[in-house]
């Protein structure tokens, strides 16, 4: 077995282990069922080495043998390996203790304190904030207050008000899905609108608090040069900021399955990537372009928060251009296997419980084969079309294919008119990026240089903006109860064609 293959296949054992004990398996079945699956592996490589008789031996049987062999080492190494589905479940039974050790007094009127510890989020009219508790208390909340006075990063407050459980912000009922999103976003319970005074600012990172500014200011340039309905799509393009885009607006993106474009998806950060890379590279030579950006790419993702799908885009970008610069052959499965694991290390509960980051992978498992599956049976060729409207037709429907049975479950509709909105508008998407960037890069230097880009872009986003809400009339949502056994026979019907297609060639 290669060296890249048991890297895959112990990462792969390792999530299975957290997926596992995230839907609350018992560590003490875990280990049986591995155990079982070694004995299994190792079972069948003792039918494998069953001595064949010499005389029976010819060109044919040696052969054989040598395979055989070969696929011997293989199942004693799968063998080996089933020990880090011990491992994936051991580390998320760890960080799940480690999440719900808190000291809170839930549905008490109290004083307690803490210190915002991300980008606080900022809509018309409120801002939510991320609050890690100190003093007496132990714990991380979410705290809803209005929107002025704004608090940010790394400012220490002290309240007045109730913490409720997550369980407990929902009358009657208990939302599961509610809970396990907050659990995965290591909130331990919220606060709605308590009384709020700032002691002292200055306790966050210096780092994180420049970056976090730095985009604050960018789109604040948005909001200078722009209207707001343009300034807010195009801060959602360029940074993911969903914020400032209004309710009617966000169905409108539901509806004609554009969502994914304020969602920091890989064609976003591609894009940033491949720009940033080909400007260093005019000046730097190829090592040192590499280095450079992979340091501004990690200040970009450091600003968005983290996003899973940002950070899974931007670990498979730099795999690839690794591989360029080492001059070696590119294995998607491993990059895409290595970005789910370096994912899940930072928070294993997103394996399970965060829907963003399945889309995200599934988008990009969609694209990377079932896209070449669907270019055979279309017969498109190698031609990308009048503005690339065959390719992008192809990485849409792709995608959309691979993310549907979710789409359909959690966000209950699932509309074919994205197929025809994003191939009209994916082709804009590159230069309203690069506008974006470069607003908030000449308004340092003048405010008429930017908003000379500004009625530039503008032309752009208007034209987005009404692909957006005329393909939402005309949305026909596609919703389906569908369970365990069609989502597993939806995909199992993808990867025959996958298959079948492969075999062909």
């Amino acid at each position: 077995m290669f060296s890249y293959d048991i890297f895959f296949f112990g990462i792969v054992f390792f999530l299975v282990g957290v997926l596992a004990a995230s839907f609350g398996i018992g560590f003490l079945i875990i280990v049986i069922a591995a155990l079982l699956l070694a004995v299994i592996f190792l079972f069948l490589d003792r039918l494998q080495t069953i001595p064949i008789p010499s005389r029976t031996l010819d060109k044919v049987g040696a052969n054989l043998s040598e395979s055989t062999n070969f696929f011997t080492k293989k199942l004693v190494i799968l063998a080996l390996l089933t020990v880090f589905i011990l491992s994936g479940a051991g580390y998320y039974i760890r960080y799940d203790s480690k999440f719900k050790d808190i000291k809170i007094d839930f549905n008490k009127k109290i004083n307690f304190s803490g210190i915002v510890v991300d980008d606080p989020q900022y809509s018309s009219n409120t801002q939510n904030l991320t609050v890690q508790l100190s003093e007496s208390y132990r714990g991380r909340i979410s705290v809803k207050l209005m929107l002025y006075p704004q608090f940010h990063y790394g400012d220490k407050l002290v309240f007045n008000g109730k913490i409720e459980k997550p369980s407990d912000s929902f009358i009657g009922q208990i939302d599961s899905s509610y809970v396990n999103y907050l659990a995965k976003e290591k909130i331990n319970g919220s606060s709605g609108f308590p009384k709020a005074e700032l002691v002292k600012s200055g306790f966050g990172s210096k780092i994180k608090s420049t970056l976090f500014n730095f985009k604050h200011s960018i789109i604040d340039s948005y909001q200078k040069v722009l209207v707001p309905n343009q300034a807010a799509l195009l801060a959602g393009l360029t940074f993911g900021e969903r914020g400032n885009l209004d309710k009617d607006f966000k169905q409108a993106m539901s509806l004609s399955g554009t969502t994914h474009l304020t969602a920091l998806s890989g064609q976003n950060i591609t894009i940033i990537v491949v720009a940033i890379a080909a400007a260093v590279g005019f000046i730097f030579p190829q090592s040192l372009t590499f280095i450079i950006t992979i340091l501004v790419i990690l200040g970009f993702v450091a600003m968005t928060g983290f996003d899973p799908s940002a950070v899974r885009a931007v670990i498979m970008s730099f795999v690839v251009l690794l591989a360029n610069l080492a001059g070696r052959i590119y294995q998607p499965r491993n990059s895409i296997v290595l970005a789910a694991f370096l994912i899940v290390l930072f928070n294993p509960k997103s394996l399970v419980f965060d829907v963003g980051f399945q889309l995200s992978f599934l988008a990009v498992l969609g694209i990377i084969y079932l896209r070449p599956a669907l270019k055979k049976l279309l017969r498109f060729g190698d031609k990308p079309g009048f503005f690339a409207w065959r390719e992008n037709l192809l990485m849409t429907l792709s995608a959309q294919l691979a993310t549907a049975p979710i789409l359909i479950v959690v966000f209950g509709n699932f509309s074919l008119v994205a197929l025809i909105s994003n191939i009209l508008i994916l082709v804009a998407i590159p230069l309203t990026m690069a506008l974006g960037f470069s607003i908030g890069f000449f308004h340092f230097l003048s405010y008429y240089l930017a908003l000379i880009l500004g009625w530039l872009v503008s032309l752009f986003l208007n034209y987005e903006i009404f692909i957006i809400n005329f393909f939402a009339k005309m949305a026909v949502p596609i919703n389906f109860n569908l369970n365990f056994w069609c989502i597993s026979l939806y995909y199992l019907f993808l990867a025959g064609i996958i298959i079948s297609v492969r075999n062909k060639v």
